[in-house]
């Protein structure tokens, strides 16, 4: 048997994406740039499913921008605004959890002169609400924040943390880094006073290659990519044809029985919780069952290395990420987990499981019998 568990770093794609993307790439495949029947066939797709993507949020179609995708769409709002505002403050907050497309973000911009506060978050990886408010200066012209946690499915207040910063300082643009949320969550950015938005296809069983980027209408932003001027001048280049339309589907069909389809994956978080913490020397990290995202659960295993379980899982036809972000170069404990204060030993004994549409209660029943029969052989190994 095989269990794809691994959903938070990449989803299989719905099979009408697959369909649309080839149906584009090989029938459609005009540039939405050219003036002819073929350039206007592939704007119309372009078009279509910015107004997909738009309908999904409740927002103006003008609001949303294609991308590469995930890491593009929070360099291009961060930088983006950052550049744009310089002249009414040079400071910018976030959390110590973000992801790297957010955190190095921040270390370029520190570079560039800019001022970052990096606010705490609680055990459970959620920020402190006081000390964003502290942190909070004349000087503050933007805050980013993660929607949903990448590694251990915390969910941030979004609302509240907007309610804060209106109250505090009502002209700061606020971003959030809605690339683990959007299609697990209903989001509604005007609502939930958000000015900017990122998401990626891949993430929600889309093509890789291609994101978005919501802009609330008036928000001054620069472009960081410069070239023919294409989607109102913010972002040139080439539109993303067949990942547009594969995305707007992919977003169609996330969308679809969508309470439905999350229900059903809090009930397999449910019982891959309760059975992971039937087994000796485990713990969970950050939030646990709805309080969190239904699809990410993170897990410390006493006495075992994450890579060592990771490869013994694999060998089992189980997929999974290890928990700290490591690079085979630089080996470096993941910051969230030392953000929420696990203890030392765990930080490099830890995977993160993550489920998506395909997910079968069976895969769940798989993997934890499997881990059952694992731990205590890998156990015994490391003490020989």
């Amino acid at each position: 048997m095989e269990a794809y568990l691994d959903n938070s770093a990449t989803t299989q794609a719905f099979p009408s994406v697959c369909d649309t993307v080839v149906k584009v790439m090989s029938r459609d495949y005009g540039n939405p740039s050219a003036l002819h029947r073929k350039g206007m066939e592939a704007e119309a797709y372009v078009r279509a499913a910015r107004e997909t993507i738009a309908a999904s949020l409740r927002v103006s179609e003008k609001e949303i921008y294609f991308t590469s995708g995930g890491t593009e769409s929070n360099n291009m709002a961060i930088i983006g605004a950052a550049m744009a505002n310089r002249r009414a403050g040079s400071h910018i907050i976030t959390t110590t959890i973000e992801h790297a497309s957010v955190s190095n973000t921040m270390k370029f911009l520190e570079e560039q002169g800019f001022t970052v506060t990096y606010v705490p978050v609680d055990q459970y990886g959620v920020i402190d609400l006081e000390a964003l408010e502290k942190a909070i200066t004349r000087e503050t012209i933007l805050v980013s924040v993660m929607y949903v946690n990448n590694e251990i499915g915390s969910v941030q207040p979004v609302e509240a943390i907007s309610q804060v910063i209106r109250r505090k300082k009502p002209d700061i643009l606020f971003h959030a880094d809605a690339i683990q949320a959007y299609g697990k969550f209903l989001i509604r950015p005007r609502r939930q006073g958000i000015d900017m938005l990122s998401a990626s296809g891949h993430k929600i069983h889309g093509p890789k290659g291609v994101g978005f980027l919501y802009v609330k209408d008036r928000v001054k932003i620069r472009p960081v990519i410069f070239g023919g001027g294409q989607q109102q001048g913010l972002r040139s280049g080439t539109e993303n044809v067949p990942g547009a339309a594969g995305m707007a589907e992919a977003a169609r069909e996330i969308y679809k029985d969508h309470e439905m389809k999350i229900d059903y994956m809090y009930r397999m978080k449910e019982r891959f919780t309760e059975g992971i913490l039937e087994l000796e020397g485990t713990k969970i990290n950050g939030p646990l069952l709805r309080e969190g995202a239904p699809h990410i659960v993170s897990v410390s295993f006493a006495g075992i290395r994450s890579e060592v379980l990771l490869h013994a899982l694999e060998e089992q036809g189980i997929y999974v990420s290890a928990g700290s972000a490591c690079s085979s170069h630089h080996p470096m404990p993941s910051a969230t987990l030392k953000g929420i204060g696990v203890q030392k030993e765990y930080l490099e004994s830890t995977l993160r499981f993550s489920f998506g549409a395909f997910t079968k209660m069976e895969e769940i029943e798989y993997t934890l019998e499997t881990l059952k029969r694992l731990l205590p052989v890998l156990r015994r190994f490391r003490r020989g």
